[in-house]
């Protein structure tokens, strides 16, 4: 019996020859550069041609256009950024339509201050927002004295008023309450912004009365910030007040100069002018407090 034939493995495939490598592509000068020397060269400098015919052509008139845009652009940036930084972060505890109308009573606040700086002829700049601190313009240079100061200083509160009180007479004729909410929070505000204390609206005004009431006004602010501990919510804005305002208040213990002195001279007609406005408004903000508070709806 013949043995079985032995079996073996098939022979692997041959690989399939090596192609030739490829020649270099060569590109036509036309594709090179573009659609060719001149081509490429047209259709760069064609638009940019046009571009600057129209804007010579057009250029008196658009500039009417653009150098308001240019001139307001820091305002927008500065003014409308943190405003609309503000009203976001205090609509996620509030809701947008009193944060809204919250930080437009603080803009109307800061425009009474922007006004009388700018009726006095004082460089000042935009009203700049600060989230959960308020809002504040910056002056570019010092009042040249006391009376100067308080006219700024009672500018803010003065204007602030009206805006609370025109909250209140759209609550009185349409009946919504939001209105109210804000007219008895821009009574608030511009009460706390007359406390004679440092920096505060108060602090200046007082300069044209005496200066010795900021020793009344740190009384209060400290009281206040005792009142807050003791109730279990430190509020952060009243130690802040307190502090910046210790400086200006060490300053009535040191003895002035000559130029330090004649900054603090007001006229007793002056005096008597400041002394009506300030404590006038500040019973009127008193009043409408006491008309506007909406107790607590209990659940």
């Amino acid at each position: 019996m013949d043995a079985p034939p032995i079996m073996r493995p098939p022979a692997p495939p041959a690989p399939p020859p090596a192609e030739p490598p490829l020649p270099p592509l060569r590109y036509p000068r036309s594709a090179r550069d573009g659609g060719g020397g001149w081509a490429g060269l047209k259709k760069v400098l064609v638009p940019v041609g046009v571009a600057l015919v129209l804007l010579l052509k057009f250029g008196a008139k658009l500039k009417f256009l653009i150098l308001p845009v240019l001139k307001f652009l820091p305002l927008l940036l500065k003014t409308g950024g943190s405003m609309f930084l503000t009203i976001g972060l205090y609509a996620l505890s509030w809701g947008w339509p009193f944060a809204l109308g919250f930080v437009l009573l603080l803009l109307v606040h800061e425009c009474g201050h922007l006004l009388v700086a700018r009726r006095l002829g004082l460089s000042v700049g935009a009203p700049v927002f600060i989230p959960f601190m308020g809002a504040f313009i910056a002056l570019k240079e010092a009042p040249r004295n006391a009376w100067i100061e308080a006219q700024v200083g009672m500018g803010g509160p003065l204007l602030g008023t009206a805006g609370a009180a025109l909250c209140e007479g759209v609550h009185l004729v349409t009946g919504n309450p939001l209105f109210r909410a804000l007219a008895y929070v821009g009574f608030v505000l511009n009460l706390f912004n007359l406390a004679p204390v440092g920096f505060l609206d108060g602090g200046r005004i007082v300069t044209a009365l005496s200066p010795w009431l900021w020793v009344i006004g740190i009384g209060v602010i400290g009281f206040l910030m005792v009142q807050s501990v003791l109730a279990g919510h430190p509020n952060f804005l009243l130690f802040l007040v307190f502090l910046v305002s210790l400086p200006r208040l060490f300053s009535l213990f040191r003895r002035r100069t000559e130029e330090e002195r004649r900054y603090f001279e007001v006229t007793p007609a002056q005096r008597w002018i400041m002394a009506g406005l300030y404590f006038g408004l500040i019973g009127f903000l008193v009043v409408g407090m006491g008309l506007t508070f909406l107790p607590m709806q209990r659940g």
